[in-house]
């Protein structure tokens, strides 16, 4: 029997069909495996992971293997992205007990759901040092029948060890300027400076790093963390990792240059560099890094928009190769000399291998080429490149596409609000403002209960029954409240409230958890699992913890909050004290600090009204604040005497002009009427 068929997670649907008698996370397959007495085979993954896959074709899908599988344990399939409380807590085993982790995770648990086995994807037949799935299930077999105790010791002692782990408080104190001077010295040790980006291969975007850089560069006019961020964004920009036809970019280059991704395409990945791009431009007024924003932001649109106005997850790396019928990873993207002549012709077809790095060589596999910008821009043959460009978005829609991972998380679908109302606001796309606030109307509508309790997931317009995270809780407050800047609608700035009152009553420690400034990933009321999960440490999205302090803060200084004020500082300590130490893996707690030494700034605009036909002044105003890059501004922007932003009272018109207001602490500046002034007040290239 599949217990799969019912639930709502792409990934659990597609080993629906599995011979493996899968069960969903619950107690009632822990139940099951104590009244069999039998171990719990986990395996964790998710929908867009090609290893997963593959793992699946080779062993799930395979009779022999599920047949063992079925007769000796109870197996649970769980989705990282539906339930990433049990996936940090398995992962965090693996990881300390083998030194690495990855997806399929594959875990072996008592009934007590204890871990005792750990690994990742295990191939059918030994291969490299790794043994194959069927040695290792039934030497796990062999351990649970003939070393019982052997095995309840080792349960024991890694539950133990998990427990030890936990972040007593957040740490001493706000990071000042050393510390941000001694993470920015780490990263320039780190940073590649011949190919951008910091580390070696597998390469991540550093997208939360980025956003550290450029605040530091508009508190401080540190021109080298802007060089770092500037020249990373356009290697990554000319590299393989962006799609050079549709836009938007893949998960990591299994290289250091960008060449070859791995070419799944997450949410996540594109808000977050949709907004950094924007940045960038909000910056220099670099065109580079306009059209990629934009680019980016439309690819999020175009591809990842569902029918109920959410964002889906995911795309996946595998798709039909249209020659050998097979699932292969890049079939969609990538391309030959021969089949960029078939579809543009000699001529074009040699002046696109030149310009985009297609050699008879390849750089990928088989022959065939990612396409890069290895010569840069082309501007020289603009009308060229954008014809060929077209030609060939036009033969590649025409190819099998991947699959779409069509579930809405929060967490990422609030990344993707504040990037898609920040660019809309930016160049002047009213379109991209109105699907961020459809999105916003989605979580509203269908994740939020009315306690305002969050749903992590859901799909085809259903609520998914796991509840949300502290990320969900952060990042969709940090979509609301950069919606309310850009929009002038305070009802965003309420929903946000709504969602920062619950981190502060049930994700911050309580007195005996934990010092001032401790935040767990779950809520006090959520599933007990062999351990609380908190990481406040980035992965490939900002942790939550980060996350919520940034949130926090920025609702403060909307309202005067001290409350949540108090609770953004604290939660700040622990990043004064990985700053210095690991700041590739706290970049967006660095960002925050930034802003909070920066104040941040509290820009109120006024004027006689606001919307596309509004006043002229209000609205050169409003978007000048906007562009601000002081760190962390907030704006609010309305009619004098409105009662939606506290930022708003008591700020009346100058001369029956419009006027904006620039404050820290809710204290303000001599209002200004001039455009130019209030730029030259809040930093920002010219425009």
């Amino acid at each position: 029997m599949n217990r799969l068929a019912g639930v709502t997670s792409p990934y659990l649907l597609q080993h629906a069909d599995n011979p493996v008698d899968w069960w969903p996370w619950s107690p009632e397959a822990f139940k099951e495996a104590r009244r069999r007495d039998v171990p719990v085979l986990l395996s964790v993954g998710y929908s867009a992971c090609h290893w997963c896959h593959v793992m699946a074709h080779e062993s799930f899908e395979d009779a022999t293997t599920a047949a063992y599988m079925n007769r000796h344990f109870v197996n649970i399939k769980v989705d990282r992205e539906e339930r990433p409380d049990v996936d940090a807590v398995y992962m965090e085993a693996v990881q300390a007990a083998t030194g690495h982790g990855g997806w399929p995770m594959t875990v072996f648990l008592n009934a007590d759901g204890e871990p005792f086995y750990f690994g990742t994807y295990f191939p059918p037949a030994p291969r490299q040092g790794m043994p194959s799935f069927a040695q290792v299930l039934e030497g796990v077999t062999s351990a649970w029948t003939e070393r019982r105790d052997e095995v309840s010791e080792v349960a024991a002692r890694i539950v133990g060890e998990l427990a030890g782990r936990s972040l007593a408080q957040g740490g001493d104190g706000v990071p000042g300027d050393e510390e941000l001077a001694q993470a920015l010295l780490g990263l320039t040790r780190e940073y590649d400076e011949r190919s951008g980006g910091f580390g070696g291969a597998p390469k991540f975007p550093p997208s939360m790093v980025l956003e550290f850089l450029l605040r530091h560069h508009g508190r401080t006019g540190a021109e080298g963390a802007l060089q770092m961020a500037a020249d990373t964004c356009e290697a990554m920009a000319r590299g393989g990792i962006y799609d050079q036809l549709g836009g938007g970019f893949a998960r990591y280059s299994v290289d250091r240059e960008w060449v070859v991704p791995h070419f799944e395409k997450m949410l996540y990945d594109n808000a977050l560099l949709c907004r950094v791009y924007a940045h960038l431009w909000r910056a220099t007024g670099s065109d580079l890094a306009r059209r990629v924003a934009l680019e980016t932001a439309d690819f999020i649109v175009r591809e990842l928009r569902t029918g109920e106005g959410g964002f889906a997850s995911a795309l996946d790396a595998d798709s039909e190769d249209e020659t050998s019928g097979r699932h292969i990873e890049g079939a969609f993207y990538v391309w030959t000399p021969a089949q960029l002549r078939r579809v543009l012709g000699d001529a074009d077809g040699e002046f696109a291998a030149r310009y985009f790095g297609v050699t008879e060589e390849g750089t990928f596999e088989e022959g065939a080429s990612v396409l890069q910008l290895p010569l840069g821009e082309g501007v020289e043959d603009a009308e060229r490149v954008e014809g060929v460009r077209r030609r060939l978005r036009e033969a590649r829609e025409e190819r099998p596409r991947p699959g779409r991972d069509d579930k809405v998380v929060a967490a990422w679908n609030g990344l993707a609000i504040a990037a898609l109302a920040e660019t809309g606001a930016y160049f002047d796309r009213p379109d991209l403002v109105d699907r961020a606030t459809e999105a916003a109307d989605l979580l509203v509508r269908l994740h939020m209960d009315d306690a305002a309790r969050l749903a992590r997931t859901s799909k085809d317009g259903v609520a998914g029954t796991n509840a949300g995270v502290l990320e969900d809780y952060a990042d969709v407050a940090e979509g609301f409240l950069a919606l309310a800047g850009v929009t002038g609608e305070g009802a965003w700035l309420e929903f946000a409230g709504f969602l920062l009152d619950i981190v502060l009553d049930q994700f911050v420690a309580r007195d005996g958890e934990g010092g001032r400034g401790t935040l767990y990933d779950t809520a006090h009321d959520a599933e007990r699992l062999i351990r609380r999960p908190q990481d406040p440490t980035d992965n490939a999205t900002p942790s939550g913890w980060t996350a919520a302090a940034g949130a926090l803060l920025s609702y403060a200084a909307h309202t005067g909050s001290a409350r949540h004020r108090a609770a953004a500082e604290g939660a700040l300590g622990v990043v004064k004290a990985l700053g210095p130490r690991v700041p590739r893996f706290i970049g967006w707690g660095l960002a925050v600090a930034e802003a909070v030494l920066d104040g941040p700034r509290e820009i109120a605009v006024v004027g006689p009204s606001l919307g596309p036909v509004g006043d002229v002044r209000t609205a050169e105003l409003h978007r000048t604040a906007l562009l601000a890059t002081a760190p962390g501004a907030v704006v609010a922007a309305g009619t004098p005497g409105s009662d939606e932003f506290p930022l708003l009272a008591d700020r009346p018109l100058v001369a029956g002009q419009a006027a904006a207001y620039v404050c820290r602490h809710f204290v303000c500046a001599a209002p200004t009427t001039e455009v130019a002034t209030l730029r030259s007040e809040l930093g920002g290239f010219d425009r």
